[in-house]
């Protein structure tokens, strides 16, 4: 066996099969106060979606087809490829209280609750309307979302960091590393020690040697 495949099976987190999901991070306070010690839960089963299959990206604007906010559309703010999830901003919320202990009632919040990828539809920007989608490519090799109902290509979303800052979009300014200076070799490797190294460059003569270790 390889060692990338060992490699790749020892990152991959094993939860049991009565694991409650959420949208926490698993090594979070929140996700161990879904998941405590004992408690048992009836196996949720998710239909695997390969991701060449999968058609909606972080960034798109999709609308909901079922539900409370049936027919709205919203913009698509996080992606849970492996329980088909996802999350629209400012849609499908539902209201809780945090903090609450005592005679303190908590505050109450709004949150966002994941949609299964049935249950929304990606929207066609040339007519602002849902439809199916269909992966195809181009006459230069790349591979395209198309709309089955108008036959338009329909982009992928522009990247864009926590930031705020776009990729593609950014300039660079006065104070910024060129591409031509980041890959400019300014180091020459040796196997000299770093002393011998700032001895030399400091004119420094030492006649002795330090004694030879092996790291094995």
């Amino acid at each position: 066996m390889r060692l990338t495949v060992l490699l790749s099976m020892a990152a991959k987190a094993a939860f049991p099969h009565d694991y409650h999901y959420g949208s926490n991070r698993p090594w979070t306070v929140a996700a161990r106060r879904l998941n405590p010690p004992g408690r048992k839960r009836r196996e949720v089963f998710v239909v695997p979606i390969a991701n060449e299959d999968w058609h909606v990206l972080r960034g798109d604007t999709v609308e909901i087809l079922s539900g409370k906010d049936k027919g709205k559309q919203g913009k698509v703010a996080q992606v849970f490829r492996c329980r088909n999830w996802l999350i629209l901003e400012g849609l499908y919320t539902h209201y809780r209280y945090v903090g609450r202990s005592g005679d303190y009632r908590g505050t109450y919040i709004a949150s966002e609750a994941p949609l299964l990828l049935k249950d929304i539809s990606l929207i066609d920007p040339t007519d602002r309307k849902p439809t199916d989608i269909e992966w195809r490519y181009t006459e230069e090799g790349e591979k395209v979302r198309v709309s089955v109902r108008t036959g338009r290509i329909i982009p992928k979303p522009v990247f864009q960091r926590r930031d705020g800052i776009i990729p593609q979009q950014w300039k660079d300014g006065p104070k910024d590393t060129s591409s031509d200076d980041t890959l400019e070799k300014t180091y020459t490797p040796s196997l000299k020690t770093l002393e011998e190294e700032v001895m030399e460059k400091m004119n420094i003569q030492e006649h002795r040697r330090p004694r030879k270790s092996y790291w094995y």
